[in-house]
């Protein structure tokens, strides 16, 4: 039998370079790809500061500037049209909403963002702020006391928290009374930005420090409140 000859074949130079330009021209084909991989956009940047919330140097306890990224700009302190048909010197609080409105003589409204009390610790009513105080103290009530143990060594029978920032009035408190009697209830400040807008306290109404500052200046001692009741299903809210 007579073998087959092998037949080998030598590239040319023509075969070779063009194998050459297409292993470049593949290696460049992703390129495109890999230029057009999505870039994660840049964080917006925050709103800019309104003055009214700059730092409080010059307190008995320096008050930092409002972190504004935290606070939904619709709950930054204005002035509205007074729309609660209440009179003029009237505070009004709309729960569900989370704002409260100290009504003007010229048909205004001076709004505040606030933080409201969870389910369960809610109120709602016609009352007076009976005094109120710069740095106060906090004494929890006995219930709360009761119910949070934790808090025994600010029980009224220990004399409650001293004056702070971390304490939970903060730099201003209004004490609010019904019939002439103390609800337990105040309008006070608090040093997170975040609470704004939430539902979260043991039924005080909460302020940003800046906010509660400025409120205590317009508000004297007496002056009517107005606690709407909410509209929300108990297990919704």
């Amino acid at each position: 039998m007579t073998e087959r000859p092998t037949v080998r074949f030598s590239p040319s130079r023509r075969h070779v370079v063009l194998g050459l330009a297409g292993l470049v021209l593949s290696g460049c084909a992703s390129l495109p790809r890999q230029q057009a991989r999505a870039i994660p956009a840049a964080a917006p940047p925050p709103p800019p500061r309104p003055l009214m919330y700059d730092a409080m140097p010059d307190e008995a306890f320096p008050v930092p500037a409002v972190d504004v990224s935290k606070v939904d700009p619709r709950f930054w302190r204005s002035e509205v049209a007074n729309t609660t048909n209440e009179p003029p010197g009237t505070l009004v609080v709309d729960t569900d909403a989370k704002y409260l409105y100290f009504t003007q003589a010229d048909g205004s409204a001076v709004r505040y963002g606030i933080g409201v009390g969870r389910e369960g610790f809610s109120w709602s009513g016609r009352a007076k702020v009976q005094y109120k105080r710069k740095w106060p103290r906090w004494t929890p009530p006995d219930e709360m006391v009761a119910r949070q143990p934790e808090l025994e060594p600010y029980s009224i029978a220990n004399g409650g928290m001293d004056p702070g920032l971390t304490n939970p009035l903060s730099a201003r408190a209004l004490y609010i009374f019904q019939d002439g009697r103390d609800t337990l209830y105040r309008l006070h400040g608090t040093h997170q930005e975040w609470s704004i807008g939430r539902a979260v306290s043991s039924g005080c109404i909460r302020l940003l420090n800046q906010d509660v500052a400025d409120l205590y200046e317009r508000v004297p001692n007496g002056t009517p409140i107005v606690v709407l009741p909410s509209s929300a299903p108990a297990a919704a809210a």
